[in-house]
């Protein structure tokens, strides 16, 4: 396999390293580099970026900050996203950074219309959500609402395809066994650049 560039994106607002996605990103990471893979990881937890709240900052050229998360966009190839599913949605401190990120002139042109306008073509996504319920339950009884929609209104309409998905229910009170399960999942996965 060619060696590709992969970004992990540490969806979790939280940066207590106990939280379950650090350790998924962690190991996706681990799995990408050990098959030589280039890797770059960013944590939404470190990033602190503040939503955007009016037009001006929508429009506004983006900060130091915000311009080297959009590099790091920009230089991967295959961009992995993992985050737990906090009251139905991506956590807004992941929300506030794809609103700092996903400008127009970076994402899409400036005045775009229409589906295929995205700049971002070429790359590939990996979303990792974990979650309290069942996964089954979010696929088929709530039909992964936000899922598809992240994959929809923004990835896809950026350009970025195809986007795979990794579901993880019943996160609370798994035992090691089953977590170290996800852990290797997550290893091969990263080595595979999937």
């Amino acid at each position: 396999m060619t060696p590709r560039r992969i970004l992990v994106l540490d969806g979790h607002p939280d940066p207590d390293p106990a939280r379950l996605i650090h350790a998924l990103a962690e190991a996706y990471a681990e799995g990408a580099a050990a098959a030589g893979h280039a890797v770059t990881r960013l944590e939404a937890a470190k990033l602190a970026l503040p939503p955007l709240r009016s037009t001006a900052d929508w429009e506004a050229e983006p900060d130091a900050e915000v311009a080297a998360v959009q590099a790091a966009f920009q230089a991967a190839e295959h961009i992995v996203i993992l985050y737990p599913l906090w009251l139905g949605d991506v956590p807004a401190a992941l929300k506030a950074l794809f609103e700092q990120v996903m400008r127009p002139g970076f994402a899409f042109p400036r005045g775009a219309r229409g589906l295929n306008a995205g700049l971002l073509r070429g790359r590939s996504a990996r979303v990792v959500v974990t979650m309290g319920m069942p996964a089954i339950l979010y696929r088929v009884f709530f039909r992964a609402h936000s899922l598809r929609s992240l994959e929809r209104n923004l990835l896809h309409f950026v350009g970025i395809r195809p986007v795979r998905w990794t579901l993880l229910g019943n996160v609370a009170g798994r035992d090691d066994a089953t977590r170290e399960g996800w852990l290797a999942t997550m290893r091969r996965l990263g080595a595979t650049a999937a």
